[in-house]
């Protein structure tokens, strides 16, 4: 392609201007050769700048940068722009053909509930016969192929060169997870979105955004975005959900359980085999389970609504569909069952606990083992282990991811939230399989064991090596 095509919409100066032919984009050095356009970023480690000579000295010819490196050639063209990293968006998706606007793509955001909403979706558009792609935490599909994910939300090239792919395979909708990092990092600039959903906003990556404030306006930018056409579907009963709508451009809706709202959920019923609901005066049975999603069925079916789907059908669609892997998923064996959940923030915690407490008969003991992730936000620690204390009758606390933190010093800041007398009836196992083996040991028969953290996750990430570790495995094993 031409250099010239793929700096459209770019603010720029261009240095050595000449016509250049370029045939990839990077941001990696190492993969820098001759037709393929070096892009420097600066990341949260590391600055691309530095490495610019590098890539240079590997062929590339055309230089993308925020800051003209001292040392310059004349066989390079170098383009010196405000933000590298907006323009990598953008420039990528100009190098694929723009594919977001070819076909509808709808993003979720939102601190817990994106990945089953977006997987939920993209079930339900395939029953009702529609090829579509899926970007999600879990994976990322074409129809049903499956492409492993790496981030919540891939980098600007891989993103917009998944989406051309979908195009080419004639995928008529996307359904993707928009994380704040990759809103505040510029990896959805360039794209072109029919919709957004907001899901809630609670406790989390406080770690990378330092401020609630901080996090609450990273998931704005990706309202701010919203082109006009488009619609954008809130939670208002979050008390930030219609802060994220305010200037939008977008068509506006509403979704709630509590309040007045464009599409209003009543839950009528609730079991462990799933939950009777009425969404705008229409009953509907549902094979997923809580409270919370009851929140994720409204948004899914409000944004099949708004994306042409007839009410009668996607209320029939949303009664076929099952929860996504690692959300709020069964494993039964001695008259034990035993949930797993993604849940790892406390709010996401508190709301799997309180659907199990809600629902349980009297009697059942609960046994919740649960852990927090190392490298990351230390301050939801206390919270967490307070309400697994709080809302269950055994609390083993345990090792989730530690990566490189020593796993003890996880468990002592999350025995901080204890007080004396809870830190003695609290189990502290810091090996997860020993602990998911103790609470199935201890359990009796009719009692529920809950496992939170991992939820779909295969790995356990222990200095920087992913050791095989599946919490479905681990209680398959153990009930039987």
């Amino acid at each position: 392609m031409k250099l010239n095509d793929i700096l459209k919409g770019i603010d720029c100066k261009v240095t050595n201007v000449a016509e250049r032919e370029v045939t990839g984009i990077t941001f990696d050095s190492r993969q820098a050769k001759e037709g393929v356009m070096f892009v420097a970023q600066r990341g949260v480690h590391v600055d691309g700048h530095a490495y610019i000579g590098a890539a240079v000295a590997q062929g590339a010819k055309v230089v993308v940068c925020e800051e003209l490196p001292a040392e310059m050639t004349g066989e390079v063209t170098y383009i010196e722009t405000a933000d590298s990293s907006k323009a990598l968006g953008i420039m990528a998706s100009n190098f694929y053909g723009n594919p977001s606007g070819k076909l509808k793509l709808i993003g979720i955001t939102g601190t817990n509930g994106k990945t089953t909403t977006v997987t939920l979706l993209h079930r339900m558009f395939r029953l009702a016969g529609f090829h579509v792609g899926l970007l999600s935490t879990i994976v990322n599909k074409i129809d049903e192929e499956a492409i492993a994910a790496t981030h919540t939300t891939p980098d600007a090239v891989e993103l917009n060169g998944l989406l051309a792919k979908m195009v080419e395979r004639g995928c008529e909708y996307c359904f993707m997870e928009v994380s704040s990092h990759s809103v505040v990092q510029q990896r959805i600039a360039g794209l072109t979105f029919a919709g957004g959903i907001f899901s809630n906003i609670t406790h989390d990556h406080l770690d990378f955004h330092k401020t609630m404030a901080a996090y609450i306006a990273a998931k704005k930018g990706f309202f701010d975005q919203l082109p006009q056409g488009s619609w954008a579907l809130t939670n208002c009963d979050d008390k930030n959900g219609m802060v994220m709508v305010q200037n939008c451009k977008a068509v506006v809706k509403t979704y709630s359980l509590m309040k007045i709202a464009d599409f209003k959920c009543r839950i009528l019923e609730s079991t462990f085999q799933g939950q009777l609901l009425e969404i705008n005066g229409k009953e509907v049975w549902t094979r997923l389970v809580g409270r919370f999603n009851g929140y994720n069925l409204t948004a899914i079916y409000g944004a099949a609504v708004l994306s042409g789907i007839e009410e009668g059908e996607a209320l029939r669609l949303l009664s076929m569909l099952e929860a996504a892997e690692g959300r709020f998923e069964y494993v039964e064996g001695r008259g034990i069952t035993a949930i797993v959940d993604y849940a790892h923030t406390p709010d996401a915690l508190e709301n799997v606990l309180g659907t199990v407490n809600a629902i349980r008969r009297e009697g059942q003991r609960l046994l919740t083992v649960v852990g927090c992730g190392g490298d990351r936000d230390k301050s939801k620690r206390p919270e967490m282990a307070q309400i697994g204390m709080k809302m269950s009758d055994v609390l083993i606390l345990t090792s989730d991811n530690p990566r490189t933190e020593d796993p003890e010093t996880i468990l002592d800041d999350m025995e901080a939230g204890l007080d004396e007398e809870q830190k003695r009836r609290a189990l502290r196992i810091s090996d997860r399989r020993e602990a998911i083996k103790t609470a199935c040991r201890m359990a009796k028969e009719g009692d529920i064991v809950m496992v939170a953290g991992k939820g779909h996750e295969k790995y356990q990430d222990v200095n920087g090596v992913k050791h095989h570790f599946d919490d479905k495995e681990e209680l398959a094993k153990e009930l039987v």
